[in-house]
């Protein structure tokens, strides 16, 4: 199984920075792109950030210019740098990506998730 583990939440005031780092393990044979969700309460869940296993990456409008999203290949890692955090990022941030296991298997995995909040 493939494994990812979210770390680098907590709580930011309004106008701070958090850097989220996403940790890949288990049987895999390589990972391909990866991603950053959130889901705000009462919200859907949202793509905020993306990357290709060649560092192609893409954002939402609503983070454009404030938020960096880059990956380590070797560590098996992706982080999301965000800055200027206001009170509207609030959420449940996800990592996700599409992997394929050693039974040959490309599947989209999931954290279970790290809770940002930022105070205004």
């Amino acid at each position: 199984q493939v494994q990812l583990v979210e770390s680098g939440g907590g709580l930011v005031q309004f106008g701070g920075s958090l850097r989220l780092s996403c940790l890949a393990s288990g049987s895999i044979l390589e990972l391909n792109d990866m991603y950053w969700y959130r889901q705000a309460p009462e919200k859907e869940r949202e793509l905020v950030a993306s990357s290709t296993n060649t560092g192609r990456t893409s954002y939402a409008e609503s983070v454009k210019g404030r938020f960096t999203i880059s990956r380590d290949n070797a560590k098996k890692m992706v982080y999301l740098q965000m800055n200027s955090l206001n009170p509207e990022d609030t959420a449940i941030y996800y990592c996700s990506a599409w992997a394929r296991d050693t039974y040959y298997r490309m599947r989209q995995y999931w954290g279970k998730g790290t809770l940002v909040t930022v105070s205004s």
